[in-house]
């Protein structure tokens, strides 16, 4: 079944290769967003190959909001992904927000320091960094790292009740100080910050860190393949570790694609939000943001979006498309379906001084050269 269906890209190479082996038997993929912002073109790449692969596999893709870090998260920009998503003619089968999983999320870390694999640390953030080391020099363990389980779950169990100050304590993975990957090197689960969530409220003042929450959250939706960019290729090892020493005996495969990058555009959420926020844009709709609601304003039609991003492909190798592309995507998808008509709005008398005798004093132009109607 798997060849009959044939792969086109190195990511439906793996999947076929799971599914011939046995190790999935279906596909399930997830759209992940962050609601700090609205989605632009580069989102776009991702939403497309997140829902386009489970398409074409049978199988079904969730959309999950990774809202984590309330400082930034607000649900208007929940509502407009979801009609972005919509825009572009997908729909989710499930739908789920990290926050519905808080307090799954807190009983699994509750786990991880009974196993002696996570502890609290006392570290003031600035101690952390030096105490990481360098890409030359490993890290040194944290004085608080080999305190007993019981201690941990108490002072845990103490920064969810709100006892100690923000940024105080965190609590800790115990992986490896000296482990060439910096990541792996005794990385922040949670961290203690008061600030009302959008959905939760003041009910939580400590929050799991990104690389905590998101693989245990693609685990426990039941995801075979974490399709994702790039730059978290590094962060891969974290994921397959979060996942094992949770328990889940056949966690999701984290698979990177490259990122999409454009000639002349800004493609960093961050720096976008800093243009609406410093009011140097009329906001997240300006004409001139390379966001998907941007361009839902400037009339670009949603299957030209698509187009463009089937013509720029799934690659393993970062590069750069020129703009130019998704204009002539545009163009191409206007020619089919935009209404056209030609008028003189202020004619000119010409005199045609000659004009061959006996010639019909009309002149025929052709239409539209592909739909002459």
């Amino acid at each position: 079944m798997s060849e009959a269906r044939g792969a086109s890209n190195f990511i439906e190479e793996f999947i076929e290769q799971d599914l011939a082996s046995g190790r999935y038997d279906h596909v399930k993929t997830r759209f992940p967003p962050e609601p700090n912002g609205y989605l632009h073109i580069g989102h776009a790449k991702a939403l497309c190959i997140d829902f386009g692969i489970a398409k074409k596999y049978g199988g079904t893709c969730n959309l999950r909001f990774d809202d984590t870090n309330p400082t930034k998260e607000d649900s208007v920009f929940v509502e407009n992904i979801e009609k972005d998503i919509k825009w572009l003619g997908y729909q989710w089968d499930a739908l789920y927000f990290a926050s519905d999983f808080f307090e799954k999320l807190y009983e699994i870390a509750c786990d991880l320091i009974r196993k002696g694999v996570a502890y609290v640390d006392d570290q003031t953030p600035e101690e952390m960094r030096i105490n990481r080391g360098t890409l030359t020099k490993p890290g040194v363990n944290s004085p608080y790292r080999d305190r007993s389980v019981e201690e941990n779950l108490d002072l845990f169990r103490r920064m969810r009740a709100g006892e100690f100050p923000d940024g105080s304590r965190v609590l800790r993975a115990k992986i490896d100080m000296a482990s060439p990957n910096i990541l792996m090197r005794d990385p922040t689960l949670y961290r203690i910050l008061r600030h009302r969530h959008h959905r939760t409220g003041d009910a939580w003042c400590i929050y799991p860190m990104y690389d905590f929450q998101h693989p245990l959250q693609d685990a426990l939706e039941g995801v075979t393949h974490s399709l994702c960019s790039l730059e978290y290729e590094i962060h891969r090892p974290l994921y397959d570790w979060v996942v094992q020493q949770a328990g889940f005996k056949n966690p999701p495969r984290q698979i990177e694609f490259a990122r999409l990058n454009l000639t002349r555009t800004v493609m960093s959420k961050r720096h976008l939000r800093r243009l609406v926020e410093e009011k140097r844009v009329s906001g997240w709709d300006d004409p001139r943001m390379p966001t998907l609601a941007a361009m839902r304003r400037r009339g670009f039609p949603p299957e030209a979006i698509s187009d463009f991003l089937s013509r720029v492909g799934v690659a393993k190798a970062d590069s750069t498309v020129e703009y130019a592309l998704l204009e002539h995507c545009v163009r191409e998808a206007l020619g089919e379906t935009a209404p056209r008509a030609m008028a003189v709005l202020d004619p000119i008398e010409v005199v045609l001084t000659n004009w061959p005798e006996g010639k019909v004093d009309t002149v025929e132009m052709e239409n539209h050269p592909d739909h002459p109607e």
